[in-house]
């Protein structure tokens, strides 16, 4: 499966955290923004552990873009990091 994440942490220390999980599953594309090419059980174990590390009651927020493979294909970009190939992933 082929998903954007973003987030909003309000705390640095929690921000970091996040920034590390994320980068052991995705690629770092933007501030507070991977893009994660990833098989299902992967995505579950990664959604658990960044819910364990945000504090919602304090306005923390993680969204979960899930691209379809023909909108995968319409991504464009202009500048920035290219990401990883399909289904790199670092623990």
């Amino acid at each position: 499966m082929y998903l954007v994440i973003s987030y909003d942490i309000k705390s640095d220390r929690r921000r970091t955290k996040i920034h590390k999980a994320l980068k052991s599953y995705g690629s770092w594309i933007q501030f507070s923004v991977f893009e994660c090419d990833i098989e299902k059980k992967d995505y579950l174990r990664l959604k658990h552990r960044l819910e364990q590390l945000i504090c919602p009651d304090d306005e923390d927020s993680v969204r979960y873009y899930f691209l379809c493979e023909e909108c995968k294909r319409k991504i464009e970009r202009v500048g920035g990091i290219t990401p990883l190939e399909n289904g790199s992933i670092f623990l």
